[in-house]
């Protein structure tokens, strides 16, 4: 069964926790029952969100589990889970990984010399949606987006977490680009050549967005993003943390081809929403009129015991694409693990396809993708 960080919202719960679940922002309102179809029109931004698989200058990785959220076992597997990762990673471009003074010395062991440590208060792991969302010009300058993080509606403490975008762009050296839309990375998939997917349960959730249409929010993210056509899953909310989060549903391997999701459990939540989707995907073209070809990548029949549980993330489409090479789990199912990889390669053949053991990262409902915020170059 695929869930996200499910457990996060149920300890939470548990302990009486509440905590403030709107948005910043504003500016944006408009009819919240208005249509559109996708097509943002020809009016190009001067900004660019890049295909993850052009050249990255860096990873952004965050060493934040702590023990409050994650529990004493399961917090020493996501810290294992994570430098595994950016060791993986930094075989192939550098990794900064941001770290509490506290854990700076347990950092440096588990990931050793080939990551860069930079102090910095954070709440947990997951950069990609806490990170700043990085694009550039035609003429090369870059900048973040600070997408305002506000704890995926409210569902976590995220004071520190907070301002994370903010002090990567700055230490990145790039400009800051400021929006009044909440929103998190791992809700946001593009093809580099105008076309996004984006999940509704996510982006126009009022937990994040009150008030905002999807017009609305189409017209900032072709601003932001230089977005031509998003491409609209229904996801679902309320089933896990993050309201259903892009990457755990659809990535594009290059333009026109888009790698989706599939829940095989058909007792699960997610597996209607999943089926739905590879309807609506293989209905869909992109902003430039290719009808897409979709490949699917079922979820394990069965995954090691170690970490299992209701919120276990047992899905091969969080996968990361860096320099010369993809980042993808394996999850002890020796045929659906073998298949993933076989079809990685035919998707990315001058890329080698590094899988890894990232239970307990999965245990708390993530993903490689989840722990990843590239740097493009």
């Amino acid at each position: 069964m695929q869930t996200r960080r499910g457990f996060l919202k149920r300890g939470l719960v548990a302990t009486g926790t509440t905590l403030f679940a709107g948005s910043v922002g504003g500016r944006l309102v408009g009819n919240a029952n208005a249509s559109s179809t996708g097509n943002l029109g020809s009016n190009a931004s001067d900004w660019v969100m890049p295909d993850e698989g052009e050249r990255h200058a860096a990873t952004w990785m965050a060493f934040g589990p702590s023990e409050a959220i994650w529990g004493h076992r399961l917090q020493r597997a996501a810290r294992e889970g994570l430098a595994s990762i950016a060791k993986a990673i930094g075989s192939f471009e550098p990794v900064n990984m941001l770290v509490r003074e506290e854990d700076y010395d347990v950092a440096q062991r588990m990931c050793g010399d080939s990551v860069h440590l930079i102090v910095q208060p954070i709440d947990d792991l997951w950069i990609r949606d806490t990170g700043p969302v990085f694009v550039r010009t035609r003429s090369g300058e870059k900048a973040g987006v600070n997408f305002n993080f506000n704890g995926w509606g409210g569902k976590q403490a995220h004071a520190d977490d907070a301002k994370v975008a903010d002090f990567v762009t700055r230490r990145a050296g790039e400009r800051a680009l400021k929006t009044s839309l909440v929103l998190e990375g791992g809700g946001i998939e593009v093809d580099g050549d105008g076309t996004a997917i984006i999940t509704e349960s996510c982006a126009l959730n009022r937990n994040r967005n009150p008030g905002v249409s999807k017009a609305a929010c189409e017209t900032e993210l072709r601003r932001l993003l230089g977005v031509r056509k998003i491409i609209w899953l229904p996801g679902i909310a309320g089933k896990d943390i993050t309201d259903g989060h892009t990457d755990f549903y659809a990535r594009f391997a290059q333009p026109g081809v888009v790698v989706a999701h599939l829940d095989n459990d058909t007792s699960s939540y997610d597996h209607a929403v999943t089926v739905r989707h590879l309807d609506i995907l293989r209905q869909s073209t992109d902003a430039a009129g290719r009808k897409l070809r979709v490949i699917v990548l079922p979820g394990p029949n069965r995954v090691r015991s170690a970490y299992e549980s209701e919120a276990f993330a047992a899905g091969y489409i969080n996968f990361y694409v860096c320099n010369g090479a993809v980042i993808a789990p394996q999850f002890g199912d020796t045929q659906t693990d073998r298949s993933t990889r076989d079809k990685l390669r035919d998707l990315f053949p001058k890329r080698e396809i590094v899988q890894l053991n990232i239970d307990g990262i999965a245990g708390g409902g993530g993903g490689i993708h989840c722990t990843t915020q590239q740097q493009p170059a």
